[in-house]
């Protein structure tokens, strides 16, 4: 729904004939309120659900993100005998293509984990970390990040 907000904006700049960034603003707000209005009257998922979504996963992931590069910095730190790598099995749930490339693309830009692997039937993901402390903990963190993929691409 990006492309057609953005075009709803390029008609608005052309029909008011003000090239600036503002009235940019301006016209892609009022295509944006223009689809939700459309999606909802339709009873799909609005477009302002689906940003919403997508903000949240962001949030969410930066977090992780922030987290992850902190705990590989401590790592990092630490004497080398002190480090504990392991390759650790996650069971799936989602199923789409889509969804585990994005899981994985995921988790191997996490600092201290790559995907290795996803088994031949896709219902196991296979990942490599650098600290591992409990599999059940760190599984339950991947299972939350899968959630949101699901969500998003829902």
């Amino acid at each position: 729904m990006l492309l057609p907000n953005v075009l709803l904006a390029l008609v608005w700049l052309a029909l008011s004939g003000v090239l600036t960034w503002q009235n940019f603003l301006l016209g892609f707000v009022l295509g944006y309120v223009i689809l939700w209005l459309n999606q909802r009257s339709q009873g799909r998922r609005s477009y302002v659900q689906k940003t919403i979504t997508i903000l949240r996963f962001a949030t969410f992931y930066l977090w992780e993100l922030v987290l992850a590069n902190l705990r590989a910095a401590v790592s990092v730190l630490r004497p080398l005998n002190q480090l504990r790598p392991a390759i650790v099995g996650v069971p799936l749930r989602v199923r789409s293509d889509a969804e585990i490339t994005l899981l994985a693309n995921l988790i191997t830009l996490t600092p201290g984990t790559l995907t290795l692997d996803v088994s031949s039937d896709r219902k196991m993901l296979y990942i490599h970390t650098v600290e591992m402390d409990d599999p059940e903990s760190f599984r339950q963190m991947i299972w939350a990040l899968e959630d949101r993929v699901e969500e998003v691409l829902a």
